[in-house]
This record gives C-alpha cells, structure tokens and sequence, in this order.
C-alpha cells in the first residue's frame, strides 16, 4: 500500500507518508488511508495536467480545442460533488491551465477554499495561487478567504505564511485589509528574513490598495534599510518609495524626522558598496552587482532629492560613481544609467554633472537596440527644457534619428528636433526637416508641417526665406497641410509688400502643375494671384527670379477654367478660385467677357456654396457694373497674428523675444529661480501693446480713453490688440447693454464713455473671470474696487487642481501695459494638491481709467512633467476700470 523507503531517518518523509512510528497514526489514520485507497480503486485517477497540456496542445482547430476543454471541465465538475475527492488538487490545477486560456473557471471557487483549509502544504500552494486566479472583491467567496488567511498567518511554517502574504498581497479589498493590516506589521518585525521580505511586499500592496494605512507601518519601515538581506532590503526601499510617493506628510517624516544624516547617506552608502563591491555569484546579473537594487535606490534618491538642495548635494557625488563606472555593454548597466540621467535631472544637481547625464543620453542614441534610443529620444524631450544648451550638442545625432525605420523614434526625433529649433540654426534645421517632411508618412505631415510654419514665424531670418519655406511646406505636405498654414502663409504675403511680385510668381508655376493633391497649395496660389494678378501680367520682373513669367491673359483664365472644372478639386478650393477670378476681372485689362461667362456658368451648380457665389458675382457684372472695382480692390495688409507654439517650440531654445521698444511691464515674483529670467521675457510675447490701449466696453464695441477722437476710429474693432494667444474660457460677466441712442452718428466717444461711467461701482458687484481652465488647473481672478482708492484695483488669484494628481513647482506670473502698475504679493504656496488651491494677491494702479489686459504665464510640474502654459486676459469687465 505504501512505497518501501530504505533509509534510517523517517523525519525526512513528507508527513503524509511516514506512518512508521508516528504518535498521530492511530484509528482514524488508519480509515482515511483505507477510505482513499477504495476512492482510487473505485474512480479512476484523472487526467493529469502535462496530458491536458498535451492533448490541447495537439487541437488543430479552435472548434476540437473547445471539445476537449469542455469535456475536461464535465469532469471535473462531476469530481466536485464528491466531498472528500483525492484528486481535488489535481483537477484544480487543470482549472487554473484552462482560465489562462480564457475558459471560464469560475465553478472552481469553492474548491480553492477547501484547498486552502487542508494541513497540507501542496493543496495550500494550488489553492492559494486558485484563489489569486479566480478570486477578487467583487465576488462572495471573496470574503470566506479572510479567517483562513488569518490561520496561515499564524502559522510556524514560514511558508505557508509566504503563501498567505503573497495572497493577501494579490486580491486583498480595502476591508480585508483592514482587517489583516496588523498582522502583516507585525510579520515585518519577524526574526526571519524570508517573512519579513513577504511582509514588506504585502505591505506594499496593501498601502496601494489602502493609502490611510500607510501610518500603520511607518515605525517598521525604519528598520527595513539598515538590512544586510539583499531582498529585504529591496522591498524596504519599494515600501518607502511607494509611501514617498503616495504622501508628502510620509516624504517629510522621512526627510526631517528620520533626518538627512541617516537615509540618505545611508542609501549612498549601500549603492557605494554595490559599485565598488567585487563579483557576487548571488546577485551578480550580466557582470553588475544587483542592478535591480540600485535601479530602486536611484529612484528613492530622485524623490527625496526633489526640490531639496541639501538632500541634492548629498548625492552628486555617489550619482557621478554610478554614471562612470557602470558597464554599458549589455542592457543591465544602461538600465542603471537610465535612473541615474532620470535621478540627475530631477533633483538640484550640479550643471556638470547635467552635461554628464545628457552626454549618457546621446551615448544611448547611438546605440543598435530601437528601444534604447526611444528611451533616450523620451528623455531628452523632457531635459530640453532643463538643459538646452547641452542639448544642442547632440543636434546631428537626433537628425539621423528622423531616418530611423521606427515609427515611434521618428515621432520622437521630430518632436525634439522642433525643440532645439533656434535664431542660430534655422536654416539647417528646416532644410533637415523638410527633408523628412518630403519622405515622412501620412501621419507625420500635418504636425510636421504645422511646427515648420510656427518655427519659421518665430525665427525666420528674413520674409523671403520666409516664404520660401512656407511654399516649400506647401508642395512636400501636400493635402495634409492644416488650414492654419494656409491662414499664416496668405497673411505673410499680405504683410509683405516687398516680396508680393516673387510670390504670385512662384505661386503660379506651382498652379500650373497638377494640384489634385495639393489642394492647400492650389488655395494659397489663387488668393495670391487674385490679389496681385497684375503683378503677374504687368509688374516689372524681379531680379532675384530666375525665369520671367511671360504670360497672357487667356493662358492664366484657362488654368483658372481647368481647376472650376476638375472634379478632383474639393469646394473649398473651387470657392478660393471662383473669388480669385472675378478678383481677376479689375486686374486684367482685357479678358472679362471671358471670365463673366465662366462665374454665370455657376449660378446653376448644384453645390449651393458654389451657386451662391455664382450668382452674386454674376450681379457684379450687370447691375452692379459701377461697384465691381470697388468692391474688388486689394485687401490692405493684414494684422500680425504670429502662431502659438504647442508647448515645445519657442519656449525651450533659449531665444527671448524682448525688444527695446516692448511696452509690457513684467513684475517676477522673488520666489522665482535666477535661471528662469529668459523665460520670463518671453511672457511680453510678440504682442507690440501701444501705450493708448482701446477700452473694450462689450465684445463688440471698443472705445479708447484719448480725450477726443472720431467716431471712425470705432470700426477699429482689434486695432492694438493681439489676438496670437488664445483665450481661456470666456468670463460670465454682466454686458453694458447699449441703446440705439448712443450709436448714433451725432454721439462722441466721449458720450460713449461717460455714460458707462455714470453707474458707479461698488467693490462686490465686480463679476470674477475664469482666467484659464486647463490640464485640471483652473484660475480664477476675483475683482475688488476699494472706495477710498478708486485708481486700484486688487485681483484675488484663485488657482484650483480639479484633477487627481498634484501639482508642484506651481508659479503664477503677469504682465500689464505700461500704462499700468503692478504689484504682486507673495503665494500662498507653490504646491496644489488635488482638490487644492492656492491664493495670491495682485494689484494695478489704473490712472488713465484705461481697459485693462493682462498676460499670464503659468508654470507647474505634474504628472507628465514640466508645463508652461501662457494666456491672455482682454475681457476685464468696465466695472474693474472705469
């Protein structure tokens, strides 16, 4: 019945087996052996689980694999309903094998319990690793598990204890672990390395799953880095880093209570014994003394160095070792790398050993493994704005990368290259990138070509480089050009006077070609020549073209004719040609007849836009012969609306925007760090504010405050503002309701003004602004008059975190006309947690009663890193300046 064992000590025999001399063999012993013995004669033993394995493996279709699974599980439900089955651990281990290949399993729940309860260490370990499979909160038997985790706990078998901890660990809810918290801090103090280890791990997970139990085992955790255990002293540091990162209150106890002079020097000397120690055969991976415990000091280290110069310094030493002396050969040593370049550049590190961090960057771009250099590439995006200069450097490295055959390092390579992109190498920057705008797929050209136009309006050296590469974006992105390139390109040329003759030159041999799929292009080349088509007939010829357009009338009418007519052309570009040919008809000297009948043609189109304009342009011709000209005259040259970056051009390349005759007044805040002087000139922006600012009354009828003006100065309705950034959400604020009376052509300004003025304000009726609502940060400008200083206005800031994750290195800075004065107090702090806020008080002295704007810079560190963000307010109430 039992197997012969020839040896002399039965204590080596699993307990199930030694029936020899065992004290415990007694009657009851003797039934279950007989009991089990029937059990296996009278049901055959079941398929064992390599067999499963074996004949699933061999299903040729997914039809013959759901046949033997469904069979296999007929089984073992039908052996469930024994109550004392022998091979319950068997059939449950199948279980787990068939719910990993997607087959429900659910029925086995109970049977997982049962396992559970046996004294039996090999139906505990199936058991417990069913119940982390097939088990979590939302179902019953969840909550049957709880007292028999308690047992194991208490267990004088550490692994079973393992077993209880790691299951704990797994699927635990927030009442299980509540309940159990306790046991698990008091298993972090066991004598036994291997429990303390699972305990910290469970810890770990409970504190994750349940943050306000994370008091619980602060006193235990204080222990945990003095270990000389390689494993305990891993899970200590990943309990600590998980509590640091959870909870400032966790992060200062452990910066102030437990102090500098004891966890950080104490982390720098155990990663200083990891690098300089010699070969271990235990922890040594690929030639690297337990890379996995100094990847997790590193990242201890970046969070308790955060924002704290002392902690900082501390470390620089110890992160120039790492970054010197560890081997670069095979993965695990730049995997180390990696977390000291992170480590590096989260902290106060030196500028030194900032170049050093980024020199490892570039190493890594350099490197065969496609996933080494997008790590690098990812990097780098976010160490640009710290270290641009350093950057730099490493320029033609990250150009190569736009020709790697990855899509992803693509994206990246162009996402920084656009970064790096400055006043000195604008020129060699563009040409690389309208090289790879030519070559890039679908999905790169309306982003690249975007960031190419807002490049060259910020740097471009000259307008007819200017253009050039404008044109040059047009041909390479083809129809996947955004429509604000199309908007910046015709507004360039507008402004441009000078080089109007070369554009509509060069635009039409572009025309001339097939533009089926450059449609953007073909819209940019009609408005242009509908503008200035005499230039193109009759304008002297540029010196600096390098063939003379000889054309006539009728060749250019016939282009027109075969883009109306081609079916490939989308409405919008019929619309822009249909406009720019009877533009044509006060260009030409001859010709209209020709273009009347092409525009009446029109007039029965299906397309209704199309008809519209078919019609009313007909009537230009006929009865309202004596307007056309006026009508048609040339557009005068639009305002200066220059693109707003998207968060990565223009404001990390270092350049600055102030000029000598910029007009804003800039007041930084004393919290503010030397480095960030730059970036704060660009908050001025390219906004050229005159000193006599137009008052906006409502959202359409701005005045100014100069004593006498005409009323023709009103159709000015943008004169002198900048219109670049856009503006947040619009306030809900009380509009002056005007009557007919006061826009009479008899009435002043000055009438206009006075009698806004005559409602006199009090200091609570002032309605607040919502300034900016993005990102989860929200800003509010609350408004006061005080009576007795009715020149000042005090604006209450209000910055609220509607999101769930906090936001630090928060600085709020404004900018007014320099009409104005400004003074702002101190915040109330620089870290919003979620659901936070904070205040800060600003005021401006008004004396010339003028409309108040306002330029905001917004800086704060979140989830995904650095965000600066800036906006305009221009749509302050009259109540806050009159």
């Amino acid at each position: 019945m039992w197997p012969y064992y020839e040896t002399e000590d039965w204590s080596v025999l699993p307990p199930e087996l030694n029936r020899r001399f065992n004290p415990a063999f007694n009657m009851a012993s003797i039934k279950q052996a007989i009991n089990e013995a029937v059990e296996r004669v009278r049901m055959p033993a079941p398929t064992r689980l390599r067999d499963l394995i074996r004949q699933i493996r061999a299903a040729r279709t997914a039809a013959e694999e759901r046949t033997v699974v469904n069979k296999e599980c007929a089984y073992i439900r039908s052996t469930f309903r024994e109550e004392d089955s022998v091979w319950r651990c068997r059939n449950i281990a199948k279980l787990l094998y068939i719910h990993m290949l997607g087959y429900p399993a659910h029925f086995g729940q109970l049977e997982c319990l049962k396992l559970i309860a046996s004294p039996r260490f090999t139906d505990k370990r199936i058991g417990y690793l069913g119940a982390m499979l097939l088990l979590d909160e939302r179902q019953d038997v969840h909550l049957l598990i709880t007292n028999c985790l308690k047992n194991d706990l208490n267990s004088s078998t550490q692994f079973v204890i393992g077993l209880a901890l790691c299951t704990l660990g797994a699927i635990a809810s927030p009442e299980m672990a509540r309940d159990l918290a306790a046991e698990v801090e008091r298993l972090m103090k066991s004598p036994n390395a291997y429990i303390r280890k699972k305990a910290a791990l469970c810890a770990f997970r409970i504190i994750r799953r349940v943050p306000e139990l994370m008091e619980m085992f602060l006193p235990a955790t204080r222990s945990l880095l003095t270990e000389k255990n390689h494993g305990v002293l891993i899970t200590g540091v990943t309990l600590i880093t998980e509590m640091c990162e959870n909870s400032i209150d966790t992060l200062n106890h452990f910066k102030k209570e437990c102090g500098h002079r004891e966890i950080v020097p104490n982390l720098v000397r155990i990663l200083k014994n990891l690098i300089l120690a010699g070969y271990s055969p235990e922890h040594d991976v690929s030639g690297v003394s337990d890379p996995f415990l100094q990847v997790k000091i590193l990242r201890l280290l970046r969070i308790l160095g955060r924002n704290d110069v002392d902690a900082s310094e501390a470390m620089n030493d110890i992160l120039a070792q790492v970054a010197t002396n560890t081997e670069t050969s095979k993965n695990v040593g730049n995997t180390i790398l990696y977390e000291t370049v992170l480590s590096i550049m989260d902290i106060k590190s030196e500028s030194g050993l900032r170049v050093l961090a980024v020199n490892i960057l570039g190493r890594f771009l350099l490197n065969n493994d496609k996933n080494i250099r997008y790590v690098a590439l990812n990097t780098l995006l976010k160490t640009v704005y710290v270290d641009t200069s350093a950057v730099q450097r490493h320029r033609s490295t990250i150009l190569e990368c736009l020709k790697d055959p990855d899509v992803s390092i693509r994206r990246r390579a162009m996402e920084l290259s656009f970064a790096l992109v400055n006043s000195n190498n604008i020129r060699t920057m563009m040409k690389e990138l309208l090289l790879f705008l030519e070559r890039a797929d679908p999905e790169f050209k309306a982003q690249c070509s975007s960031n190419i136009v807002m490049s060259a309006e910020r740097f471009a050296p000259n307008k007819r480089w200017h253009l050039e590469t404008l044109f040059k974006v047009l041909v390479a992105a083809g129809n996947y050009v955004r429509d604000d390139v199309v908007a910046c390109t015709i507004q360039l040329i507008s402004e441009a006077q000078a080089q109007q003759g070369y554009a509509v030159c060069a635009l039409w041999r572009a025309l001339e070609r097939d533009t089926a799929d450059k449609q953007p292009l073909a819209q940019v080349a009609t408005w242009c020549i509908g503008e200035y088509g005499d230039l193109l007939l009759y304008g002297p010829p540029s010196e600096d073209i390098e063939a003379p357009v000889n054309l006539t009338e009728d060749e250019v009418i016939d282009v027109y004719q075969r883009l109306l007519w081609s079916p490939q052309n989308t409405v919008v570009t019929k619309q822009y040609t249909l406009l720019s040919l009877t533009k044509l008809s006060t260009r030409f000297q001859q010709g209209n007849e020709k273009i009347r009948q092409i525009i009446d043609t029109f007039g029965s189109n299906l397309h209704i836009e199309l008809q519209q304009r078919g019609v009313e342009f007909s009537q230009l011709f006929r009865k309202y012969e004596h307007l056309r000209t006026a009508l048609l005259e040339r557009m005068p040259p639009m305002e200066t609306a220059k693109p707003q970056a998207n968060g990565i051009i223009g404001l990390v390349n270092g350049e600055s925007e102030i000029e000598e005759d910029k007009t804003m007044i800039l007041e930084q805040l004393p919290v503010a760090a030397p480095s960030d002087s730059s970036a704060l000139l660009d908050l001025l922006g390219s906004s050229e504010f005159d000193t006599e600012i137009p008052a906006v009354v409502d959202n359409n009828t701005p005045v100014t405050a100069a004593p006498v003006i005409n009323n023709n100065d009103l159709l000015d309705l943008l004169g002198g503002l900048d219109l670049s950034t856009p503006i947040s959400a619009p306030p809900s604020f009380p509009q002056v309701q005007s009557t007919p009376q006061i826009f009479s052509p008899t009435n002043t300004s000055n009438f206009l003004v006075d009698g806004l003025l005559n409602s006199s304000p009090v200091q609570n009726e002032i309605p607040s602004l919502v300034a900016f609502d993005k990102l989860g940060l929200k800003i509010v400008l609350k408004l006061e008059r005080p009576s007795e200083t009715p020149d000042l206005l005090v604006i209450n800031m209000l910055a609220q975190n509607v999101g769930s994750m906090e936001l630090t290195e928060f600085l709020f800075q404004a900018a007014v006309p320099k009409t104005f004065q400004l003074q702002m107090l101190s915040p109330s702090g620089t870290v919003i947690p979620p659901s936070g806020q904070v205040t800060q008080v600003m005021k401006v002295t008004n004396i010339n009663k003028a409309a108040l704007r306002m330029r905001l810079r917004i800086s704060y560190t979140g989830d995904s890193g650095p965000v600066l963000e800036q906006t305009e307010v221009n749509n302050f109430p009259p109540l806050a300046w009159q």
